[in-house]
Parts: C-alpha cells; structure tokens; sequence
C-alpha cells in the first residue's frame, strides 16, 4: 500500500467542499493507494506529468512516487478549472 501526501492546495480543497463529497473523494483517494497502476477512472495527463482521477463531477491531480511508495495528491476540484 501507498502512503498518500496531500499539498495545501489539495487541502484547502477538501475542507472548503461538502462533507459528503469530501467523504467520498477520500475513499476513493485511498482506493487508490491500495493499488495505484489497477485503479478505475484514471488517465495519465498530456502535457504535463502526473495522473488524474475522476470522481464523479470532481477531479484529483496526482502524481506517483514509486521509490517512496507515495501517492501525493496535488489539486482537487471541479472539472473545468482543475487543468488549468
């Protein structure tokens, strides 16, 4: 299993969302960790390095430490603004 690294930015996210969004990214953040390479609704982003998860009409940014063995999670938020 990964550990998970959240930045600030992925922070501020979390708690300015609803509870039960929160809630729901989290688990899916952790699901994530128990097996990075075999998640579900994950893509490898163009353009620039990392990952991006899906959950539902909210996306997580995040890149893969494989030394480490660490998932850090750099920006939640809604579809149309993540990327930029």
């Amino acid at each position: 299993m990964y550990s998970i690294e959240y930045s600030r930015k992925a922070v501020r996210a979390l708690i300015r969302m609803p509870r039960n969004v929160r809630d729901l990214i989290r688990s899916k953040v952790e699901e994530l960790a128990a097996a990075p390479m075999e998640a579900r609704n994950v893509r490898k982003l163009n353009g620039r390095p990392g990952y991006r998860l899906r959950v539902g009409d909210w996306r997580v940014i995040y890149d893969i430490e494989g030394a480490r063995l660490v998932v850090r999670v750099l920006h939640i938020g809604a579809r149309g603004g993540v990327y930029q």
